[in-house]
This record gives structure tokens, C-alpha cells and sequence, in this order.
């Protein structure tokens, strides 16, 4: 196992990461990149054993729905790069189990990939939304055959790869990335079908990145974005060789979907855990408000903190549900319910601006205009503030601000904006998440009550 420094040290391996344009040698120099490092580098000493054949304990398949359920607080504990490192492992667990019999043949490149990354301990990131291109034609109709992840040459030793892989978060910070096709491929689509695995400091690897961190401001005004923010990345694949023990499918287009359906899964587990952990957060940010607004007990407010926990509920109702009919592989591994995994991401994401909508009326306009916490070191003014920010004796100034601060950076600012759009896209966007609900939902027996229910034959 490595330790955080090790970690570290091990991004200084020639890999080709920028940010705002600039190659970056040093990650240590750019806030937005040093940041989550350290979060990472935090996250390999936490977990760091000293001794031999020592694996990491987290990264571990649930073999029980009881395990699986077990997981759910690891997950939200975990560094962001390492969460990624285990949902890509389990994609991979799951997608073998779904390929073994009709492409036996990548299941021991699958399964000796996975046991040398636990041994190695290094993180894996998940890259699968390619540049796409015009949206309404498919890969093999593109005017650039590269808006897609493609095969360009096969050799007898590998494969050499072309394209580009969007929204990808941590990227830069890992050391493997997991590529995989974004969707269903069709006969003549055989070279976009691939998925393998790719050493970010391979020869032709770039990756962009932007963040929401606050890279020039006061972190007391950010208190949760300066600590927990990972880069989003574009990975740009300018003819990479990939050899054949990091290929798990090359070609074969009637499997393209299950390792993107795998990945949704796993992906909409951990969006639906941090769903419901944010959702409490958003009620609790909304009580504290109110409080210290003095508006607690007014009803409007109450009936909206009221409908903020009964979203929070059913969202943890809704996770709870997918453990409880969590499904096992053929190898006895646990993975959620897909349909009732994809129901709670949905309702999650498409509730949230309403939520979030509740909290801002209830927290009035400071939520953007209330003064920075730099302005309380000032002497001159630190009495002013302290005397027109207070609601009474038993609130400062001080806490009402920080409260402000709180929810405009998580909610009103470039890390609500973040989670705006990745709660609706993470995972896939809404209309994958209808799509495997509709394919999952028992329709047949619907039908058989509504034709009770009109007095009708059922057949």
C-alpha cells in the first residue's frame, strides 16, 4: 500500500495535465489541483497498512445486502478518488459477470486488472461521455469519426485509441483511467466498442481541467468548497496504445451498454448516498437560518423546512429500498436494484432546485450579500457588522454571516452551480435513469389492476 506521500510522488510521472492553459509540472503550486491532492493523499494514509500484502480495506465487492448497506457510510467518507476507484472496480466485477459467457475471453484480463490495481493501490477514474459530436447521429455518422472513443489500429500486442472523454472528475489526479464506451454501438460501430484501461502518463494522454475551487479567494467565505473540490477534466486520447492485459472489450457492439449500465448503477448508488446526506444538510441549513432569522415558527417557513424533510425521507427511504432488493453475480457479489437506485437518483435530482429554492426563501437575500468574513478582521467595521448582522442576544453577527456563507457557497455559488448540473447528469441524465426505471417497473401487473379496476379481462 502506498502512503499519501507516496501517492503524491507518484504523480510526478511525466503525465500532461493543464489548467487555464498552462502545463502544470507542480500540482502543489495550483490550489485547485493541491487541494484534492491532499484529500487524497489524506485518504491513502487513513487507510495505509504497513503490512506485507496489505490491501486497502474499503475496496472490497459486498458479498450480503447487509455488506452492501455497510458500504453506503464508506462511500460518503471516502475521498472522491477513491470512491471512483471502487466504483470503477465494481463496474468491472459486474460487467464480467454479465459478459462471461458470450466474451469469456476478457474475464481473465478482468479479473488479473482488478487484483493488480488493489495490490498496486492505485486510483482509478471513471471515463465514459465522449465528445458525441452532432447529438441526433450516431457514432459511425459523425462528420469527425473522433467524436467518439475509437479503435484506430489494431496490433497483435494491443490496440491504439483516438477521442475524448468529457466531465471526467479527478482525472488528473489518478493513475489508471477506466474508458468505456457511452452507449449502445450497432453492427459497422465495432471500433467504438472498446473498453480498457489507460495510464494517465501514457504517450498522447492531455487532460484539461476546471474546478469551482476558490483558487483567489478567502476560504472562510467558501468553508465547504476551499475544503472538498476535485478538477473536472477533459482526456484527450491522441492515438494511445493500449495493450492487450488493459483490454476488456474490443469490438464486440452487443456488450458496448453494459459496462456504461454497470458503471450508471454504481454511479447512481453514490450520487443517491450523497443525495441523501445533502438533503439533511439542506434541512438542517434551512433551521439554522430560520432561527437565527427569527422566523422558526412562522408557517410558511416551517411548511417548507416541513416539505424540505419529507424529500430528505423518501430519498433515504428510496436508497433503503435498493439495498433491501439488492441483486448477487453469478460470483456472489451484491449491486443495488437498478430500479429502485434509478428512481431515488431521479427524484433526487429533479427535486433539488426546489429544495434549494426553499432554503433561499427562507435564508432571504444575505445569502448573496452578506459581508465577507475578512471584513470582521477590520476594526472599524467588525462592531457594525456584528451589531446590524445580529437577530438578538443569543445570535452574533458572526454565526448568522457564517450560516450565510455556508449555504451560498454549497447552494449559490460556483459549487452550487457544480452541483446543479452533476446532481442531473452524474450517472447519466434524467432520461437514462427513465429509461432503466421503465425497463425495470412491473408494467404487466399495473395492467392487471387497471383492468380489474375497469371490469375487464386481463388477457
Amino acid at each position: 500500500m502506498l502512503t499519501g506521500q507516496q501517492y503524491k510522488d507518484s504523480l510526478q510521472d511525466g503525465r500532461k495535465v493543464y489548467f487555464e492553459g498552462r502545463l502544470i509540472e507542480d500540482f502543489s503550486t495550483e490550489p485547485g489541483l493541491a487541494v484534492p491532492m491532499n484529500v487524497a493523499a489524506e485518504g491513502y494514509d487513513k487507510y495505509f497498512s504497513a503490512e506485507p500484502g496489505a490491501l486497502n480495506p474499503v475496496i472490497t465487492a459486498p458479498r450480503s445486502a447487509e455488506d452492501l448497506r455497510e458500504k453506503i457510510p464508506e462511500l460518503l467518507e471516502m475521498d472522491l478518488l477513491l470512491n471512483v476507484t471502487y466504483q470503477s472496480i465494481m463496474t468491472l466485477i459486474v460487467a464480467a459477470s454479465r459478459i462471461a459467457t458470450s466474451a469469456p475471453q476478457f474475464i481473465p484480463r478482468i479479473e488479473a486488472y482488478i487484483e493488480k490495481a488493489r495490490r498496486d493501490d492505485i486510483r482509478i477514474t471513471e471515463c465514459i461521455t465522449d465528445a458525441k459530436g452532432n447529438r441526433s447521429k450516431s457514432p459511425s455518422q459523425q462528420d469527425d469519426p473522433d467524436a467518439y472513443v475509437r479503435v484506430v489500429e489494431r496490433r497483435e500486442d494491443g490496440v491504439v485509441i483516438r477521442g475524448a472523454k468529457l466531465h471526467i472528475s479527478a482525472a488528473a489526479l489518478g493513475h489508471h483511467m477506466m474508458v468505456m464506451p457511452t452507449k449502445t454501438m450497432k453492427p459497422g460501430e465495432e471500433d467504438y466498442a472498446i473498453a480498457c484501461a489507460v495510464p494517465v502518463n501514457a504517450p498522447g494522454v492531455h487532460i484539461t481541467n476546471t474546478t469551482y475551487h476558490p483558487t483567489d479567494r478567502d476560504p472562510r467565505d467558501f468553508p465547504v468548497s476551499s475544503e472538498k473540490s476535485v478538477p473536472d477534466s477533459m482526456c484527450i486520447f491522441d492515438d494511445v496504445f493500449i495493450p492487450n492485459e488493459h483490454i476488456f472489450l474490443d469490438g464486440q457492439v452487443e456488450h458496448a451498454a453494459v459496462f456504461a449500465h454497470s458503471l450508471g448503477l454504481w454511479e447512481r448508488l453514490g450520487g443517491t448516498a450523497f443525495m441523501v446526506e445533502q438533503a439533511d444538510e439542506l434541512v438542517g441549513l434551512a433551521q439554522l437560518i430560520a432561527e437565527a432569522n427569527g422566523t422558526q415558527k412562522i408557517s410558511h417557513v416551517r411548511e417548507k423546512i416541513d416539505e424540505m424533510i419529507i424529500h430528505a425521507t423518501l430519498l433515504r427511504a428510496g436508497l433503503e429500498a435498493a439495498i433491501m432488493h439488492a441483486h448477487a453475480t453469478p460470483e456472489g457479489f451484491y449491486y443495488p436494484d437498478d430500479m429502485y437506485t434509478n428512481v431515488t437518483k431521479y427524484q433526487g435530482a429533479v427535486q433539488f432546485g426546489t429544495m434549494v429554492r426553499h432554503l433561499h426563501d427562507i435564508a432571504g437575500g444575505a445569502v448573496l450579500t452578506a459581508p465577507s468574513m475578512s471584513d470582521f478582521d477590520n476594526e472599524t467595521l467588525r462592531p457594525f457588522l456584528e451589531k446590524y448582522m445580529s437577530t438578538g442576544d443569543e445570535v452574533s453577527g458572526e454565526y448568522r454571516t457564517k450560516i450565510f456563507h455556508a449555504i451560498r457557497d454549497t447552494t449559490a455559488d460556483a459549487y452550487g452551480g457544480w452541483h446543479l448540473v452533476t446532481n442531473i447528469q452524474s450517472g447519466g441524465g434524467l432520461f437514462a435513469q427513465r429509461l432503466v426505471t421503465r425497463r425495470h417497473y412491473d408494467m404487466d401487473r399495473a395492467k392487471r389492476l387497471a383492468f380489474r379496476a375497469a371490469g375487464l379481462p386481463s388477457s
